[in-house]
């Protein structure tokens, strides 16, 4: 009988041995934690944004991007939502793109999937540390601190080195490496940025929305729009966690990283310094702290005068038009000196890992190891936020468990 083994019992990993199984193969998933599936437990808040329905390799990272083309094709949106469907799954599909399951528990995807996964005989092996992984002759023998087994193909979905608070470790590159497989440097993706500034822990808890503008090495990277929430060691938000697979690879490679922080998008400079001028004639004895309270939230306003070199008590209408425009730029474009993440503890996912140069797109399968596969975040993939790295976990588990099983 064709045995399988399963390392690691994530997202890719389940679904993986589900495929395998349904074909007839003895799959046995191994998983260091007391329980499979504690990442997808805790994705979304709790709420499992478990696939986006417009991906495309655009919206993925890596040496090579284009890798996660042919999965995606083979699961595509249609069919996943019919899988789903088949395991008892109904899916909450929203404008853009983002799905959640019906009942906005991510617990309902754990049940449905470890149920589907147990009616297929699957073996979970779960508290059980694989230590060791090697080849020897056409079958592969799995050293575990319980004993060892042997099977004829075995699958990496370790996952990476984001969240170790869930369990997450490093050990799928080990394996991976003495197989002779180059593994690209890591490092954190959507996770929070420290930043160098003297005002940044005094605006914490500070919430707004802005448009944020990701500098590299002084020239404009990327752009986006959301909310950003100010914190003791820097910034967060949505925004913010939308640029740091950008800033956090750029941080690596040793360049320059800033942000600039649009605080009233909705008008460009020009207006925003007319809509000023009209604020301050309206209110000519507010101070200017006071005056700009109806356009900001009022620690924001503190340290953004500080930075423009305005005191909060000038009489707004003693300004003269070169302090008014200084505040409007500001407002416009206040720059930060971004000089590291949160860390690994603290991203949702991690980008780098095994190269895909290395493994064959279309099976999974490592073009240096016959019967080794690799699926999921061990891989130098890494998707934006919006689902679109389980996207990739349950496309490139699929296509492994099916090959696998062959």
């Amino acid at each position: 009988m064709n045995k399988i083994a399963i390392i690691g019992g994530g997202a890719s990993g389940l679904m993986a041995a589900l495929f395998a199984a349904r074909t007839g193969a003895n799959v046995t998933i191994y998983e260091h934690n007391n329980s499979v599936g504690k990442k997808i437990l805790a994705s979304g808040n709790g709420r499992c944004n478990i696939i986006n329905t417009t991906a495309t390799y655009e919206d993925y990272a890596g040496a090579d991007p284009q890798f996660v083309t042919y999965a995606l094709k083979q699961l595509n949106f249609h069919y996943f939502e019919k899988f789903c469907h088949s395991i008892g799954l109904l899916l909450d599909i929203k404008d853009d793109g983002r799905c959640y399951p019906l009942s906005n528990e991510a617990k309902s995807v754990l049940i449905a999937l470890k149920s589907a996964v147990s009616e297929a005989g699957v073996k979970i092996i779960t508290d059980t540390k694989v230590t060791a992984l090697t080849k020897q002759d056409s079958h592969f023998t799995v050293q575990t601190d319980q004993g060892k087994q042997s099977y004829n193909n075995v699958l990496i979905a370790t996952g990476s080195e984001a969240a170790p608070q869930l369990g997450a470790t490093a050990d799928g590159y080990t394996f991976a490496r003495a197989f002779g497989h180059e593994i690209l440097p890591t490092y954190p993706s959507l996770v929070q940025l420290h930043l160098n500034s003297k005002n940044h822990h005094k605006m914490a808890g500070v919430k707004t929305t802005a448009e944020v503008t990701l500098f590299i090495d002084n020239k404009s990277n990327t752009k986006v729009t959301g909310d950003i929430l100010f914190a003791a060691y820097g910034i967060s938000g949505l925004a913010i966690l939308d640029i740091s697979q950008r800033a956090s690879n750029a941080l690596l490679h040793k360049q320059r990283v800033s942000i600039a922080l649009n605080l009233l998008p909705r008008y460009d400079r020009a207006s925003l310094v007319s809509v000023i001028e009209k604020l301050f004639a309206s209110v000519p004895k507010h101070d200017v702290h006071t005056a700009l309270c109806g356009l900001l939230p009022a620690k924001i306003i503190t340290y953004l005068l500080e930075d423009a070199v305005v005191a909060l008590s000038t009489t707004v209408s003693t300004l003269n038009p070169k302090e008014i425009k200084k505040i409007a730029h500001l407002i416009g474009e206040w720059k930060f000196d971004v000089i590291d993440t949160h860390g690994f503890k603290h991203a949702e996912v991690s980008g780098g890992g095994v190269s895909t140069a290395q493994v064959n797109n279309k099976t999974m399968e490592s073009k240096i190891i016959e019967g080794l596969y690799f699926s999921g975040e061990v891989l130098d993939i890494v998707g934006k936020r919006g689902g679109y790295n389980f996207n990739f976990a349950w496309a490139s588990g699929m296509i492994a468990g099916k090959e696998m099983g062959k």
